[in-house]
């Protein structure tokens, strides 16, 4: 399954630099530095970046082992296997924003609010999940459901209400970098 996601979102992020015109920027900031940035600027000065392919995934074993759950790989592959900006894509739906990491420092604050997530759940007497993306209604993400594996559509701070996919990759292969 990980070689087939890593296909996935490959396919997913080169489409959407095709999409972008090759030549993707960003603001430099020299204080949150990146692998993703194509050479250094002065703060504030835009600057060419691209998604990285990270040659060591990240390490989510803290986060597994804090809340006692697996983490579904598809998602470890998503938030472990690259460095980018979150990139703006298109379900049938309508807009969605897939998250990134954009260095290591941005794995550990996504892992604490991964963390936060899904003890408010708990707390709220809901099953675990752990979010992945943001829709264009502030109110709604898109999350993974930890024993399920499906991609749920869920309301901040309340139960998912509907199912999109059997799981992240089956989401992940039907998401186009142009409205449909």
């Amino acid at each position: 399954m990980q070689h087939d996601i890593f296909a996935i979102i490959d396919q997913l992020l080169d489409d959407y630099r095709r999409q972008h015109g090759e030549e993707l920027t960003i603001d430099y900031d020299s204080q949150w530095e990146s692998p993703c940035y194509r050479h250094q600027a002065e703060s504030g000065q835009s600057v060419a970046w691209q998604p990285v392919r990270r040659d060591q995934p990240a390490d989510f074993s803290g986060l597994e082992s804090a809340l006692e759950i697996h983490m579904p790989d598809a998602l470890k592959a998503l938030f472990g296997g690259y460095f980018s900006d979150n990139i703006g894509v298109y379900d049938t739906r309508g807009p969605v924003e897939l998250l990134f990491a954009w260095n290591d420092e941005d794995v550990e604050r996504l892992q604490q609010n991964l963390i936060g997530h899904v003890l408010m759940k708990r707390r709220l007497g809901q099953p675990d999940t752990l979010f992945f993306a943001l829709t264009d209604e502030e109110d709604l993400i898109l999350s993974v459901e930890v024993d399920t594996g499906a991609v749920v559509l869920e309301p901040v701070g309340l139960p998912a209400r509907e199912t999109l996919a059997p799981d992240l990759a089956s989401f992940l292969a039907r998401l186009t970098v142009t409205a449909p």
